[in-house]
């Protein structure tokens, strides 16, 4: 569930990098430590199989690595599997694995560890979520030889190759696997450029260059071993401290960067800003239909005709964040978006009220039906939503309020955040979640992502059960014809966005401030985590 950070900038501010960073001006250089600071939450478990957030990818993407990933095209390309091959009738993939390497803690990558990480991932007691939703029709992982899996599926799976690019569901050895889990998630195992040697909770992780590494995905800017010697991983919540320090020149890279820090940093000719939005959904508010007011579609929709979003994005964003109509990102191809649904109106969202029977009001001017008050529970997570965002939450409040709605903003932490989603208390919430690939469509809004994972999660936020959006779902799931994918992802979009289950409001937002010493550095074109791997510091 990789949930954590707010909406995505879509505008390249002018003096802002937009990807990858920079060119390197002279020869890398190696060794030196870079201090990473972070606004995400610290994760509870540095195993991303484990639960599966987007704290955990950051950091994940520097130890771990992926079968495969995917080009800067949305091309997917090779990585710890250097070929692979599926069966005609799509139930069947088998994968060759790069011969040479090795876990760090000297277990040999091969067939068996594939095997091992799928069991892992799919084991109910690792408490997966977006793991184990992304493999959830992989039935078995056999070895034919040393370097080869292959993979048995119970339903064709188009997104199997995207699913497989995710930090989520990277290569750990499978001798720490064996560990406990608290020992897992302390200090993971995997192949990549840097190891975990120390987790100070609540302050940092230092991570340490991995000298023998040689398994770079394929557009990698160059061979062996990272240049860095190390990496420091901050913690530092407050977005302010944040910016002060990689001013200061006491961190080099932050991110979760506020809007107008990005405006100011533009000025700065020691500063550039790396934008990455990230696949899969859009950030949006997901109206639960499950319970009332929001069972009724009327309500659903007067609630959405009387946020104004634009005007929000437009005083909180400056420019940094594009206003989105679409349940998918817009960097996602098959996107459908439909801005006329969305309209700010209040005479409309009157209209629809007295139709759906709210057509008293108290003193407070809320609207009243047979002595209920129209109010609306929204918990928001302050790990998740950057300042700005939970502003913009305050500013639909107030014009929500017009139309006669009571919403309770509750700041929870992470914590309290999933408790209050797991007992369904709640009619909105703000929930971004991560996949690559239009896929993500079936993990949102398939009646079956109304039941939870093992980790307890569940991704269908917006309760939707719609037989026919199910079978939509399914049938673009299975489908390896472009244009008829294309056609059923559009269908289901239309039967998302017509029913006003959510209301969307822009990309995740993501992106990196780095001092101009960073030479480098990029963001994965998989879910747009940082990878340090190529990146140097400029004496």
């Amino acid at each position: 569930m990789p949930l954590l950070a707010a909406a995505a900038v879509t505008a390249v501010l002018a003096g802002c990098t937009a990807s990858p960073a920079s060119p390197a001006t002279s020869t890398p250089v190696a060794g030196g430590t870079l201090v990473y600071a972070t606004g995400d939450a610290e994760p509870t478990c540095l195993d991303p199989h484990v639960g599966g957030n987007y704290p955990q990818a950051l950091v994940a993407t520097q130890y771990l690595e992926s079968l495969v990933s995917r080009d800067s095209t949305g091309k997917i390309i090779p990585w710890l599997a250097t070929s692979w091959t599926t069966s005609a009738d799509g139930l069947s993939w088998d994968f060759t694995l790069k011969n040479g390497v090795t876990f760090t803690d000297g277990t040999p990558f091969d067939a068996a560890a594939v095997a091992a990480n799928v069991a892992h991932v799919q084991n109910p007691s690792t408490a997966s979520s977006t793991g184990y939703l992304a493999l959830a029709k992989v039935t078995s992982v056999t070895a034919p030889d040393a370097h080869t899996a292959h993979f048995t599926l119970s339903q064709p799976d188009s997104a199997l190759l995207e699913s497989l690019s995710m930090p989520w569901v990277a290569m750990e050895s499978p001798t720490a696997l064996k560990r406990s889990q608290a020992d897992n998630c302390a200090s993971p195992v995997g192949t990549g450029p840097f190891t975990v040697t120390a987790w100070n909770r609540q302050q940092s992780i230092t991570l340490t260059r991995n000298d023998a590494y040689n398994s770079p995905p394929a557009d990698a800017a160059h061979q062996g071993p990272a240049y860095l010697q190390s990496i420091e991983w901050r913690f530092l919540p407050d977005s302010a401290s944040r910016y002060a320090a990689l001013q200061a020149g006491t961190v080099d890279v932050i991110d979760n960067v506020q809007p107008d820090t990005i405006v100011q940093a533009q000025k700065s000719s020691d500063l550039s800003y790396l934008s990455a939005p990230r696949p899969g959904a859009s950030d949006r508010i997901e109206l639960n239909s499950s319970i009332a007011p929001f069972d009724d579609a009327n309500v659903r929709e007067a609630f959405i005709r009387s946020a104004d979003v634009n005007d929000a994005v437009t005083s909180l964003f400056f420019g940094t964040a594009t206003r989105s109509y679409s349940a998918l990102s817009s960097i996602e191809p098959l996107g459908y978006s439909e801005p006329g649904i969305f309209g700010y109106d209040q005479a409309a969202a009157a209209t629809l009220l007295d139709k759906a029977g709210w057509t008293d009001r108290n003193t407070d001017g809320y609207r009243v039906k047979n002595g209920q008050v129209l109010e609306l529970k929204f918990p928001v997570s302050t790990n998740q939503s950057i300042p700005a965002e939970q502003s913009l939450f305050e500013q639909l409040q107030a014009t929500s309020k017009q139309a006669g709605f009571k919403v309770d903003l509750e700041p929870l932490d992470l914590s309290s955040w999933y408790g209050a989603l797991g007992s369904n208390s709640y009619n909105l919430v703000s929930a971004p979640y991560t996949k690559v690939g239009p896929d993500v469509l079936r993990t949102l809004f398939d009646s079956a992502s109304t039941k939870p994972a093992p980790s307890g999660y569940f991704a269908n936020h917006a309760q939707v059960t719609n037989p026919t959006l199910d079978d939509l779902l399914t049938r673009a799931s299975q489908s390896s014809d472009a244009t008829e994918r294309a056609s059923l992802y559009t269908q289901a979009q239309k039967i998302v966005l017509e029913g006003f289950y959510i209301l969307p409001l822009y990309d995740q937002q993501n992106g990196y401030l780095q001092r101009s010493v960073v030479k480098g550095l990029r963001a994965m074109p998989t879910v747009s985590t940082p990878t340090l791997y190529d990146t140097w510091l400029q004496k």
